[in-house]
């Protein structure tokens, strides 16, 4: 029996791989391969030597930690997590986990990767940042290329416009799913910039969405706004590295503002197929950010000599063209009756420890007595309009368990 209930269709818009050490060298190009960092787990729940018994072991987790996963059953999300989950590193294993899950399909993001291409440090060559981005999008395309269930993320930094279309089309022509985009200043311009109207023209075209995520920008806020006169303040997971209270309050702000500016800058105006979602980055900021850029459309636009008159409304270009999702902790309900139940999308985060241990309940409570319909839409609906063809692929490698 496997997580997801059966009588609806489940598809996880967020998942991970958490990466090994090599994950960018073993896949990058050989005259970039020593100039490029080992992955690192500093700042995370993973410790060195959790990290170095599973190298030791060949990369792999031992059959018998494999085995007792696998007994886990229908209980696996409540425990397998971070590097010790059961296909948290290797394909085969992940499929075996899927099968638990019974999701339909899931999206594969990369967790400690991206930190190195999507920096914006200027010390980082674009020969280096967009090898490292090609290494990614080699692996991630390996990691899923035989489970049609697996959704691959391909990464594909801005900054450089020439280069990112090259990337672009690399990892499309690798059967990546979607484009996970920084959500920063492109290389000192607005993701709006017309040099940017091919890439956005190309996704587009290819029926391939872009993604937010968080970690495309960072994750703390500047020093001087945690100086309060007292104590360094923890993050959530007791340590000093990742989300504290203050970072975690206006986490939305990136998102809100790369998305506004697009909406400015008639990106989804001029592109009226182009899809997106932005993903582990909450939804309450979502009803809010639909009434604003109405009003902001109708008394600040109509002044801009630069921008093509709209056709639809910001809010209406966001509920054909985006999706969200909502942290486990937020009231999916009430957002939906803020805004619409088209906007919001299911997601596991699995296997990070953030996703909590029973996410199908705890969105459940909040959805209440709210109609099979909106259940739908959430749970499977609003995923396959973004990823349309999500909807026809089979489902691979069966017997996986055995």
């Amino acid at each position: 029996m496997a997580y997801a209930p059966d009588g609806r269709a489940f598809y996880d818009a967020d998942s991970h791989i958490m990466e090994l050490p090599d994950f960018l060298k073993k896949y990058a190009d050989p005259g970039l391969r020593d100039e490029i960092p080992e992955v690192s787990y500093s700042a995370s729940l993973v410790t060195d030597e959790e990290v170095a018994v599973i190298v030791g072991q060949g990369g792999r987790h031992s059959p018998e930690h494999v085995a007792a996963q696998i007994a886990l059953g229908d209980r696996l999300i409540e425990s397998s997590k971070e590097i010790q989950a059961l296909g948290a590193f290797d394909s085969g294993d992940r499929s075996r986990a899927l099968d638990l899950l019974g999701f339909k399909k899931q999206l594969v993001f990369a967790t400690h990767s991206v930190a190195m291409p999507f920096s914006a440090s200027s010390k980082i060559t674009p020969e280096l940042r967009y090898g490292a981005t090609r290494a990614h999008n080699r692996h991630m395309a390996d990691f899923c290329s035989d489970d049609a269930r697996l959704l691959g993320v391909a990464i594909v930094p801005l900054d450089e416009p020439a280069l990112a279309i090259a990337e672009l089309d690399v990892a499309i022509a690798a059967g990546l799913k979607a484009v996970w985009i920084p959500h920063r200043p492109c290389g000192e311009r607005s993701p709006g910039h017309v040099d940017f109207d091919p890439f956005w023209a190309r996704l587009a075209e290819s029926g391939t969405p872009f993604l937010l995520h968080v970690g495309g920008a960072p994750l703390q806020q500047a020093r001087a706004w945690m100086n309060n006169g007292k104590g360094p303040t923890a993050d959530w997971m007791g340590g000093g590295e990742n989300l504290r209270s203050k970072d975690i309050a206006i986490l939305h702000q990136g998102p809100e503002t790369f998305l506004s500016v697009m909406i400015i800058d008639g990106v989804f105006e001029r592109f009226p197929t182009l899809r997106g979602a932005s993903v582990e980055l909450g939804a309450g900021w979502v009803p809010s950010l639909l009434t604003r850029m109405d009003w902001v459309a109708k008394n600040w636009i109509r002044a801009d000599k630069n921008q093509t008159p709209f056709t639809r409304k910001p809010s209406e270009q966001l509920a054909q063209q985006m999706a969200f999702t909502p942290f486990v902790f937020e009231d999916v309900g009430a957002l939906i009756d803020q805004s619409s139940p088209d906007l919001y999308l299911f997601s596991s985060d699995y296997p990070h420890v953030e996703g909590g241990r029973d996410p199908i309940k705890r969105f459940e409570g909040f959805l209440g007595d709210r109609s099979e319909a909106v259940r739908d839409s959430f749970y499977a609906e609003n995923f396959l309009r973004i990823f349309p063809d999500a909807r026809v692929t089979p489902r691979a490698r069966a017997g996986t368990l055995q």
